[in-house]
């Protein structure tokens, strides 16, 4: 019962991750700025990474397997957000401009960091 549920499962994963990589690839082209470019590259395309090593760690009865799928999932996890957030940082003291439909600055007031 199981080996016919865990295959469909793992196609509805890879499914569901496909769509949001397209999503972020979309995201990418059609956003106006970096700022909004950057976003939907790190949260779409981390969820995406995360499903497929999701679907890996299903269709694979093999215990390092998905070890390892599991280690990469954390490591996607942990390491897009804050690069592209400390890319973002840097952009923006860099003074990358930022589109017309930008409401909120709340880097306005900081500091820039120290070279």
């Amino acid at each position: 019962m199981l080996d016919a549920i865990l295959p469909v499962l793992a196609g509805i994963s890879i499914l569901a991750g496909s769509i949001f990589s397209l999503l972020a690839a979309i995201g990418i082209l059609r956003l106006p700025d970096l700022f909004t470019r950057m976003h939907a590259a790190s949260k779409a395309g981390t969820m995406g990474a995360g499903l497929m090593f999701l679907a890996v760690a299903l269709i694979s009865f093999n215990g390092s397997v998905i070890l390892r799928a599991f280690v990469g999932f954390l490591f996607v996890l942990l390491t897009a957000p804050v690069s592209a957030h400390l890319l973002a940082r840097a952009a923006y003291f860099a003074k990358q401009p930022m589109t017309s439909l930008t409401r909120f600055d709340d880097l306005k007031d900081a500091p820039p960091p120290n070279d």
